[in-house]
């Protein structure tokens, strides 16, 4: 009980933070910080991303694009397991919607969210799979010498299984990658789904 009234009252601080106020009011979008906190202890599955997009900023929960629909299907599973919190944690490296840079693009997490939130949120949680959704994710988690980018860390995602594994961010835009590297869908997603359903499932539940 003790340690689930620590973890809430880290949600609710971080749900508080203003940090990058003066940051997102000089960004195109001038918005303000609307962090989109989603975990609790006890939580089998973390799902580490990189920051909210503008949807996500608006809607107040993670993944709530097309974006989420590709990466719940990557998984094999509905929208009521994914946002249960009690089963996934969806901890992104920047809470909050860093805004467009020039061309239109999402600017990319803030360090000093993670430097601030990242290593209390990570001793909140002990879950037995987790899922590295982006450089920004795989960086943090895995190290800098973990490969040479995104690619390559996905593609030795058998160095890290069944515990993480490294995926590309789930955008449309990375419709032209999953083409270019089609043992993504032949070979890493099964294993992917096959181990979600085993964790969400629990040792002690029936086949």
């Amino acid at each position: 009980m003790r340690s689930y009234l620590l973890a809430m009252t880290l949600v609710h601080e971080i749900e508080a933070c203003r940090l990058c106020a003066a940051r997102f009011a000089a960004t195109a979008t001038a918005h303000h910080p609307r962090p989109v906190v989603w975990f609790r202890p006890g939580a089998r599955i973390l799902i580490a991303g990189q920051a909210p997009g503008m949807r996500v900023h608006v809607a107040g929960r993670p993944f709530a694009d097309r974006s989420g629909d590709r990466l719940r299907d990557w998984m094999g599973v509905d929208e009521a397991t994914f946002y249960d919190r009690e089963r996934m944690a969806i901890v992104p490296m920047a809470f909050c919607f860093p805004g467009y840079d020039g061309k239109g693009a999402d600017l990319p997490p803030p360090p000093i969210c993670a430097r601030t939130w990242r290593a209390r949120v990570m001793a909140e949680l002990a879950p037995r799979l987790i899922l590295l959704v982006g450089g920004h994710a795989q960086r943090w988690h895995l190290g800098k010498a973990s490969g040479a980018g995104v690619t390559a860390r996905v593609r030795a995602w058998r160095d890290n299984a069944p515990r993480i594994f490294p995926l590309p961010h789930p955008s449309w835009r990375n419709t032209g990658w999953l083409r270019r590297n089609p043992w993504f869908e032949a070979e890493l997603l099964p294993e992917l789904r096959a181990t979600v359903a085993a964790v969400l499932r629990g040792p002690d539940d029936p086949a």
